[in-house]
């Protein structure tokens, strides 16, 4: 979530005259550059906070702390990463375009992301708790992650707390409590004015967050406001981010037309569907909010070979073949060397790889996990659906998961 902490500085500099998000980021940020030729210098500020600056670095990590990680993240950028389509074509989940922005406003304000955040978020959202080191976590009751023991005897402790600070700006960052995460909730219900009064965001700013920027028009990627994601439950909008840390998971939801702020945090990643069924509850029964199913019906579809491909991402390698009328894909983590693999590893819980996995047809270009009822994917957990985007030579350009896309890799 702290892609929406992020976000907020950004505004809260447009405020002040100091950016304009209609501005190339290069114009603030001569240093930042990508593998792909002059596809830098076509990404707008605007681009980096909804998401469709189209940066290929969801896994990159650089492994670098203090005040110069940044720098080291986005010198890295350009060795390493390069794009997968041109800026505000599509979306794509992107920790690269935060930590990007987070540079920019070190660069910008001369004061580094972690200064800023406990000045100009922490201390007027009245988020005391809060802080931004593990040297002060550790001075407070503080929960680490587990994963799922794979001899089954429950869930083990995490061996990493938090990822470098090269990845402060996108999630590595904020380390806080449910009280402070339902402050800053409320300050972006009550139109950027905190629970104390003082005010983080205009009014206006903080509507520029949640109106539409970009919208995928497929049932697994909601429509993307500057920051928070704007997810529809029927009539209700609901601004939903969820995070994800080293064996943990959090969820922070604000409900505008309700008035309502839900935030929560599991120790283990399988609390995200308890997460997603509280959310629903919340809703439907706390609430009394219509929430339709949100895939009513399946319609057949009987060539599953367009479908069919290697689709890539930064060091991942989704293989997508046809099996008894099902998608079956096998992802492979490739690493670009041995600190990517050490940090991934670490974070991922000690698996770099995972069992093939079966996706069943719903409609044209999108399927499900098989095995799963339709009503699963009426909450959060719709970003288990699977989409398919674009067209070369009868075949998808793009492949999209959880909000991330990877691109189908041409023959030749």
């Amino acid at each position: 979530m702290t892609k929406v902490l992020t976000t907020t500085l950004v505004l809260q500099q447009a405020e002040r005259g100091t950016v304009d998000l209609d501005e190339r980021v290069v114009t603030y940020l001569p240093e930042f550059k990508l593998a792909t030729p002059a596809a830098a210098g076509q990404i707008r500020v605007r681009h980096l906070l909804n998401h469709t600056n189209g940066i290929d670095a969801d896994l990159f990590f650089p492994d670098a702390q203090g005040r110069e990680a940044l720098p080291v993240f986005v010198e890295g950028l350009g060795q390493h990463c390069g794009v997968l389509f041109g800026a505000g074509e599509y979306g794509s989940y992107s920790n690269g375009g935060m930590i990007v922005a987070g540079r920019l406003l070190e660069v910008i304000t001369g004061t580094s992301y972690h200064d800023l955040l406990t000045r100009e978020v922490y201390a007027p959202a009245g988020m005391e708790d809060s802080c931004t080191s593990a040297e002060d976590a550790i001075l407070r009751s503080t929960a680490v992650g587990h994963f799922p023991d794979p001899a089954g005897k429950g869930a083990r402790r995490t061996g990493m707390f938090k990822l470098p600070d090269t990845w402060g700006p996108a999630g590595a960052t904020p380390i806080g409590t449910i009280g402070d995460l339902l402050a800053f909730g409320r300050t972006h219900l009550a139109g950027g004015a905190s629970p104390s009064g003082t005010r983080l965001l205009s009014a206006e700013s903080t509507a520029r967050m949640q109106t539409v920027s970009h919208d995928m028009a497929t049932p697994n990627v909601p429509p993307i406001g500057l920051g928070w994601p704007l997810m529809p439950f029927g009539q209700t909008t609901v601004l939903a981010h969820s995070g994800a840390s080293a064996g943990g998971v959090s969820l922070l939801a604000v409900v505008p037309e309700h008035g309502l702020v839900f935030a929560a945090f599991g120790n283990d990643p399988r609390a995200m569907t308890l997460h997603d069924q509280i959310l629903l509850w919340l809703l439907r029964q706390h609430l009394k909010a219509e929430v339709p199913d949100l895939l009513p019906g399946t319609s057949p579809v009987t060539d599953l070979s367009p479908y069919v491909g290697t689709y890539r991402s930064n060091q991942l390698r989704v293989d997508v073949t046809a099996v008894d009328g099902q998608l079956e894909e096998n992802m492979t983590y490739e690493p670009l060397d041995e600190v990517q693999e050490r940090i991934f590893t670490k974070f991922a819980g000690g698996s770099t790889s995972a069992p093939p996995r079966r996706y069943v047809p719903i409609h044209k270009d999108l399927f499900a996990p098989a095995g799963m009822p339709l009503e699963a994917f009426n909450g959060y957990s719709r970003q288990l659906l699977v989409s398919y985007h674009g067209a070369s030579d009868g075949h998808p350009d793009y492949r999209c998961a959880g909000g991330r896309m990877t691109r189908r890799q041409h023959a030749g």
